[in-house]
């Protein structure tokens, strides 16, 4: 069964799409820790991020820099974090968070909500800084 990530990917399940190419997808959480708050992921479906080929993970990680440099010019913060749990979705994928204070990459702090047209603005942002 497709894992929601390859259904956002064939585009069965909207998304806020920041960046795509061949190999990769990245988009905004709907359930951010901080605006702009990206998933990186590869479209070839694997759950555990280490089971990605060599060339995969590099190719993840190239493409995961190329967003994070658009996010920091696109939303204020300090610099990008990343963050791989890999245990919520079935799909390998990592998490670009914009830091401020420091604390916004912990995971069990709240989750934020911004209106359907501000991750709009602010998705169509982040792909026009890449």
């Amino acid at each position: 069964m497709a894992s929601i990530f390859t259904k956002i990917i064939n585009g069965e399940i909207p998304s806020y799409k920041v960046a795509e190419d061949e190999n990769y997808y990245a988009f905004l959480d709907i359930a951010p820790m901080q605006k702009g708050h990206t998933l990186v992921v590869p479209k070839r479906e694997e759950d555990y991020i280490f089971d990605l080929t060599d060339d995969e993970l590099a190719g993840l990680m190239v493409f995961a820099k190329k967003v994070a440099k658009a996010i920091e010019k696109s939303v204020p913060c300090k610099r990008v974090g990343i963050g791989v749990l890999g245990l919520d979705v079935p799909h390998a994928h990592v998490h670009l968070v914009p830091l401020v204070e420091g604390n916004e990459l912990n995971f069990s702090n709240p989750k934020k909500q911004f209106p359907k047209e501000e991750m709009e603005a602010c998705a169509k942002l982040i792909h026009s800084n890449l």
